[in-house]
């Protein structure tokens, strides 16, 4: 029995779904812990692409348990229509297959409103950039204790008593401060209702069933959204997600003991890419000629809200405060076939802030933003690599790169992905197997 967490080394958006997928074949249980559908796990299999938002990416297998737990805040109607999308390309899924936490907080009409609201109030150099789907104000809600659970949907009741109550405040916010019309408890209670009677069959306590899973020497394989640098405890804030991203959410998210967690893969592409605002070193111009190959080349575009990409260089500055974070045991090394054809690559080693040296992202927003990354500059490649399946049919400068990526961020790679598709990759050690 292995539990293996996936966490996303960087800014979000690293090739996580791919990866997932793939260490989904060893894997008996596939867990989503902490945000919603914000997130857009990308899949290439036999040339068909599949993107999921808040359905575990393990769904793919039809002999897999998926779980969302109870860290995901979720939209009823997103899931549910997912769950259409795959039962109309042949892929039916039942609650033998997929298990949704009761304690998971549902996120309500009222908090893609504000998200939206609160984001096009903010002038163009503070704007987080946000998705507006609700996931912050949801959050907000959990945290302020006046949330709404999907449990909640199983007690009409009580859901509707919750609501009245929360749309007390709400109204108040929407009405008074961003000058929109109030929501009607009524209209709403009506729109979720027949979602609930639809979800009550998936409805569980995710925690126990994990903990049988694991008693009977099952794997676990825990599927993290977004990355490292937008976790709200440990990241760029305020330009971060609502939720924690680094592997300790995974127990917190799911009701998982920590003890129990084997190996932590952390997720990092050959370069470094972010959407919306925030702090970014290492980031090229978008009239730049390389940073133009990186989002061209790599199909640089958000999976949840199509946004550009922002591109850069490999910052393993940012790699190594991941590694710290999150305990990571390996890395999975993403589109390294991007890279080909570039006469030459940088890897940032360290950032200077007023002559000061920085091994670690500054904690200050403000010198975070004015970080200039200093670089180790290597030669590239020219091969076509995407066919490469072992380590030593890589072009030699292929293997350097990532040989000195493996000394600057102080972990070895444990998977290295030549190509979108689920077999395009070089995998070196399989967390689920045994040392």
């Amino acid at each position: 029995m292995a539990s293996v967490v996936v966490v996303g080394a960087q800014w979000g958006d690293e090739g996580k779904g791919k990866v997932v997928d793939l260490l989904t074949r060893y894997a008996d249980y596939v867990v989503r812990y902490q945000g919603g559908n914000n997130a857009g796990h990308t899949l290439v299999v036999d040339g068909k692409k599949y993107v999921f938002h808040l359905v575990p990416s393990g769904i793919l297998y039809e002999d897999k348990v998926c779980v969302i737990g109870n860290g995901v805040v979720v939209d009823a109607a997103v899931l549910l229509g997912e769950l259409d999308d795959l039962a109309a390309q042949g892929l039916q899924v039942d609650p033998k297959r997929l298990l949704i936490s009761s304690g998971a907080h549902l996120i309500m009409p009222y908090h893609r409103l504000l998200d939206q609201a609160r984001e096009g109030a903010l002038s163009s150099g503070k704007k987080i950039g946000t998705t507006g789907r609700g996931i912050g104000p949801c959050y907000m809600d959990k945290v302020g204790r006046v949330g709404l659970k999907v449990g909640d949907l199983l007690d009409m009741p009580l859901f509707r008593d919750k609501l009245a109550a929360a749309l007390e405040e709400k109204n108040f916010m929407l009405t008074k401060l961003y000058g929109q019309e109030s929501l009607d408890a009524g209209a709403i209670a009506a729109e979720f209702e027949p979602l609930g009677e639809r979800l009550a069959p998936f409805v569980g306590n995710a925690s126990v069933l994990l903990d049988q899973a694991r008693k009977a020497g099952r794997h676990i394989l825990f599927e993290g959204a977004q990355g490292t640098q937008l976790d709200v405890d440990n990241g760029t804030y305020p330009f971060v997600t609502s939720s924690n991203t680094v592997a300790g959410g995974a127990c917190t998210g799911s009701g998982f003991g920590p003890v129990h967690v084997d190996a932590v893969i952390g997720i990092a592409k050959a370069y470094t890419t972010r959407v919306g605002g925030g702090p970014f070193p290492t980031e090229l111009p978008e009239e730049d000629a390389i940073g133009a190959h990186l989002q061209t080349q790599g199909h640089e575009f958000g999976a949840t809200t199509g946004r550009r990409r922002r591109c850069g260089w490999f910052d393993t500055v940012v790699v190594r405060d991941a590694v710290r974070l999150n305990g990571l045991t390996g890395l999975a090394i993403t589109k390294l076939d991007v890279l080909t054809g570039l006469k030459t690559l940088q890897l940032a080693s360290h950032y200077e802030v007023a002559g000061e040296r920085y091994e670690r992202m500054p904690e200050n927003i403000r010198k975070a933003a004015q970080a200039k990354a200093f670089y180790e500059s290597l030669p590239g490649w020219d091969e076509d690599i995407s066919g490469v399946r072992e380590l030593a049919d890589l072009p030699a400068a292929a293997r350097d790169y990532l040989k000195r990526l493996e000394d600057l961020s102080e972990v070895s790679p444990a998977m290295v992905s030549v190509g979108a598709d689920r077999e395009a990759t070089i995998m070196l050690k399989n967390p689920f197997e045994p040392v």
